[in-house]
């Protein structure tokens, strides 16, 4: 069966010639568009869909995401309290127009994690860099940095992305050279790029998180200054599954015990 070629018009076919910086074919345009006109159509977006194919597969590596749950398959009666409509308002990526910030704040197992790789995801997805970091490395890879150039290096690594997706503030206690580290990420995105935070911890903690650090209140400052702040609440989903999991291979267990005695009688 033969493909069917969509219609365009010969502007068309140069104008994505230009875009693909196929010179060559340019500067033969007119005697290879005069005998081959049907098959330059379908090799010019053969080359557009596979660039954007390896385009969307390279942003999906680097963004380094992890696996995780879709929020289809996400439980939304397990928390006690969250704003579903929010969270939903959040996957049409307004808040990366302008810059804004996302603050997901709950205990553990709550949901936060998955709602901020699902949101990274759906960026990629739309065309768009994001780089997924639990804080602990992403502040022990800065720590680390030997000398100002690599240092400086490193910061543009978190600092240019288009969504920079901060996991877990608030599970451990770092230095004062740690939150240095931290303000300067969040200054340098400040307005200029969009980050996204999960926490246990609410602001008022955060001295806990960063103790004697000077700079912790102008972190929050601008990290909420142009931000959505969303609080989660409720129980450990983790801990549920695992209490179901335990359930079952007790169940399982129990029943295969059942089945020996029943044997040997």
């Amino acid at each position: 069966m033969t493909e069917r070629i969509p219609a365009i018009n010969s502007e068309q076919l140069q104008q994505q010639a230009r875009e693909l910086k196929f010179y060559g074919l340019q500067a033969h345009w007119q005697e290879i568009e005069q005998q081959h006109y049907p098959l330059l159509a379908s090799l010019l977006r053969w080359e557009s869909d596979e660039r954007q194919q390896r385009s969307l597969q390279r942003r999906l590596n680097n963004a380094r995401l992890g696996r995780f749950k879709s929020l289809a398959e996400f439980d939304w009666q397990w928390p006690e309290k969250i704003d579903q409509s929010a969270i939903h308002a959040l996957l049409q990526l307004d808040f990366l127009s302008t810059a804004s910030n996302i603050i997901l704040i709950g205990g553990n197992g709550v949901g936060k994690s998955t709602i901020a790789q699902n949101l990274g995801h759906q960026a990629v997805l739309q065309g768009h860099t994001v780089l997924f970091t639990t804080a602990a490395n992403m502040l022990n890879d800065l720590a680390a940095q030997d000398g100002d150039n690599a240092l400086r290096r490193r910061l543009k690594h978190y600092a240019h992305v288009q969504l920079l997706i901060i996991d877990e503030i608030g599970y451990l206690s770092y230095s004062n050279r740690h939150a240095d580290l931290l303000f300067e990420i969040i200054n340098r995105r400040y307005e200029q790029g969009s980050t996204i935070v999960t926490t246990n911890r609410p602001f008022g903690e955060w001295n806990e998180v960063f103790p004697n650090a000077a700079c912790v209140v102008s972190l929050i400052d601008r990290l909420v200054h142009h931000s959505e702040v969303i609080a989660i609440e409720g129980a450990s989903y983790r801990m549920k599954e695992a209490q179901e999991q335990a359930a079952e291979r007790q169940r399982k267990t129990t029943k295969k015990q059942a089945g020996k005695k029943e044997a040997a009688k």
